[in-house]
């Protein structure tokens, strides 16, 4: 069949406007005015993400001073693993969207490195090259599965990387006040031997104003039913995240964010992710400390490659 001109000026037209509506979520700006339920989102988006910098880290700084895993079946006492992540954002080949380096430094998961490449294609799976040090080889894996768990821990590689704003359909319930404080694991007194301090619960966000969005998978039978999202007004930090399904809640996701005073009032870091699966009681605590964030730093780009998987020691 022939196609006539006008079908074919036709067919441009179609493909241009597709391009004009796709949405850039590492340049996204600042809304101006009041933002609907998907403007929200891709803004969540935009600053778990990092976007507002070229490159974040947290990093090792001494024995003491490093991220913390927190992981405890109900009863139980913790195990403990501690992490480094490094972020890059500065890629402008079109092709590349960012990359994040993960190297587990104690625990079972002590030596294992994880580099997840991000693509500009948004239909484009990420690539996943994983440091085995058992094996002392790189293998490559497919995109995991959303509700993964992310280094064996309450949080999926939906929560932590994978959930994109157009995996879920979004409206927004209402604003209000934020009137409580952040969840923490209660430990007694036992100690934490990676760190210095153990932080109380967060009540940063109490008194804040807040959207309140449910987020509804497009996937059907999923996990779960919607979520709701409780997210600053100004800064688009989400501090809390609650999962349901039948009706009752079944996960909650805390997060302690800590402005990190640029301009673009979405700089922000965390200080801590808390998470509890409400019918088993396991909780997981990521703790941050300050002294181990940094962002904007003159970093080579070959940091975020196998050459530095390959170098991890166990």
């Amino acid at each position: 069949m022939k196609t006539t001109i006008s079908q074919f000026a036709g067919l441009i037209f179609a493909l241009n406007l597709g391009v004009a509506h796709a949405v850039d979520l590492k340049n996204l700006p600042y809304p101006e005015g009041a933002p609907t339920a998907e403007d929200i989102i891709r803004q969540v988006y935009f600053v778990n993400h990092f976007y507002a910098y070229r490159n974040f880290s947290i990093v090792q700084r001494e024995k003491n001073e490093i991220t913390v895993l927190l992981s405890r079946a109900e009863g139980n006492r913790p195990k403990t693993e501690t992490v480094e992540r490094h972020l890059n954002n500065a890629y402008d080949d079109g092709l590349v969207q960012s990359r994040d380096l993960a190297i587990f430094r104690s625990g079972k998961l002590r030596g294992t490195g994880i580099l997840i490449t991000d693509y500009v294609d948004d239909e484009k799976s990420q690539s996943y090259a994983i440091w085995l040090p058992s094996l002392r080889k790189i293998r490559r894996f497919a995109e995991p599965a959303h509700e993964d768990s992310w280094g064996g821990t309450d949080f999926t590689f939906g929560d932590v990387v994978l959930r994109k704003p157009k995996d879920e359909t979004h409206e927004l319930v209402e604003t209000t006040t934020f009137n409580d404080c952040l969840g923490r694991m209660e430990l007694g007194d036992q100690k934490v031997y990676y760190l210095s301090a153990v932080p109380e619960a967060s009540c940063a966000p109490k008194g804040r104003q807040v959207y309140v969005v449910r987020s509804t998978p497009k996937r059907a039978g999923w996990w779960y039913d919607y979520r709701d999202s409780y997210v600053d007004t100004k800064s688009f930090a989400d501090y809390r995240t609650r999962y349901f399904k039948d009706g009752a809640e079944i996960k909650r996701i805390d997060r302690d964010w800590r402005s990190m005073g640029l301009d673009d009032p979405r700089a922000q870091a965390w200080g801590y992710w808390y998470g509890k699966v409400f019918s088993t009681g396991h909780e997981t605590w990521a703790i941050i400390p300050p002294s181990v964030v940094e962002f904007n730093q003159e970093v080579d780009d070959d940091l975020w490659t196998e050459r530095t998987l390959r170098r991890i020691r166990r």
